[in-house]
């Protein structure tokens, strides 16, 4: 597809007349080392280490850990479509104002040299009317919020039991997550050539047994005011999409929804996401041996 874009933020000229807003993927190596031990006596052996029993919760978190790398290999098997509203709303919360557009969308992923980095792919579809004079929010990257989840991110929040949720008749385990102030953060603010973490915290809805994350909503744990920025939200849901021939079923985002107010505007953007359809690729090796 054409079209790429990297997913680093792009929220510059707010005044302007167009606003850019996009979660900032970054990408990052972490390496582990282990230990050293001496060598123990034979005689006395070193006691085994003290396990505290998981919550039920934190086990399903864990599961959620694992599943984030399956998340990113699934999602560069599939290309879909999607469906854009950009509105601006009015001091009573209703839409004012608004532009709708289609892609064929990808979200593409790589982990060359052990970095994992993110690119989604965008095909204009069906173009927006546009109003030049109305200054919009244009969202990118905020389906790989699961990055939250990841590795390279584990030092940057804490998390913590939020109870259980049943919604049409299945049961989440929910986890609340903050951000550990100063840390490295998936998402980022670029102004004016700065680059300005975003300390989202928020609420993760995972269903138990595969660690699959349904829902994920993610807010500003205090306002950037001296940034323009009074209020951010993000609120992103996934489910089941089945393929067939062969049969698998793959957790992919279903819609995304960006509130973001500043001191004088409110922009809220809804992304859905449709009509999944999984390819794969296949090399076929001939033998171009000229024939006698």
């Amino acid at each position: 597809m054409s079209g790429g874009r990297s997913l680093a933020s792009c929220l510059s000229r707010l005044p302007g007349k167009a606003a850019w807003l996009s979660a900032l993927f970054a990408a990052a190596l972490f390496f582990v080392s282990q230990a050293a031990y001496g060598q123990a006596s034979i005689a006395e052996p070193p006691a085994p280490a003290v396990v505290n029993p998981m919550s039920p919760q934190m086990e399903a978190l864990q599961r959620a850990r694992l599943s984030v790398d399956k998340f990113f290999e699934q999602s560069t098997n599939v290309v879909c479509t999607e469906n854009v509203s950009q509105a601006v709303l009015g001091k009573n919360g209703k839409v004012s104002y608004r532009e709708d557009s289609v892609f064929d969308y990808q979200l593409q992923s790589t982990d060359n040299s052990g970095a994992l980095k993110l690119v989604e792919s965008r095909d204009t579809r069906k173009a927006a009317f546009r109003d030049s004079s109305r200054t919009l929010l244009i969202t990118n990257g905020f389906t790989g919020m699961l990055l939250i989840l990841h590795p390279m991110f584990e030092s940057s929040y804490t998390f913590e039991s939020a109870g259980q949720d049943s919604v049409d008749g299945v049961t989440y385990t929910k986890v609340n997550f903050h951000a550990v102030p100063g840390s490295a953060s998936p998402a980022a603010l670029q102004l004016r050539g700065r680059n300005y973490a975003l300390p989202f915290s928020g609420t993760i809805w995972i269903e138990p047994q595969s660690g699959a994350v349904a829902k994920l909503v993610a807010s500003l744990d205090s306002s950037l005011e001296d940034l323009g920025i009074k209020e951010m939200r993000s609120e992103i849901h996934y489910a089941i999409v089945h393929f067939h021939e062969p049969e698998e079923s793959y957790w992919m985002p279903v819609s995304a929804v960006i509130d973001f107010a500043s001191a004088r505007q409110h922009w809220r953007n809804v992304h859905r996401f449709t009509g999944y359809k999984r390819f794969r690729a296949t090399i076929r090796v001939e033998n171009l041996e000229a024939k006698p």
